[in-house]
């Protein structure tokens, strides 16, 4: 069973930073990208940004430029250094990403996209 564990989520005031982390554990043979996603109330859930296995990041027009993601391939993890964070940022924050399991006898599953169970970031004074 694979799974995505966030973490990192917190009140911070405008203008402040927070890093958010995600783990993904299970039985998992390779994990292609990875990101992360939002949902504000009455708002449709976003891309934030996404990050390659390969380390290519690419970002929602709103956040670049304040927000980085990375990855650990050697953890399965992947963050989200978020700074001069805004009240427009306040959204529950989604860990996604597209993962094949390793099954038993050594064969490999169907890619499937996985997601978190989410971490609210609030952003207020």
């Amino acid at each position: 069973q694979v799974q995505l564990v966030e973490s990192g989520g917190g009140l911070v005031q405008p203008g402040g930073s927070l890093r958010l982390s995600c783990v993904a554990s299970g039985s998992i043979f390779s994990i292609n990208a990875m990101g992360w996603y939002r949902q504000a109330p009455g708002k449709e859930r976003g891309l934030v940004a996404f990050i390659t296995s390969g380390g290519s990041a690419n970002y929602a027009d709103s956040v670049k430029g304040r927000f980085t993601i990375s990855r650990d391939n050697a953890k399965n993890t992947v963050y989200l250094q978020m700074n001069s964070l805004k009240p427009e940022d306040t959204a529950v924050y989604y860990c996604n990403a597209h993962i094949t399991a390793l099954l038993v006898g050594g064969k490999t599953g169907p890619t499937y996209e996985y997601w978190g169970q989410g971490t609210q970031v609030t952003v207020s004074s």
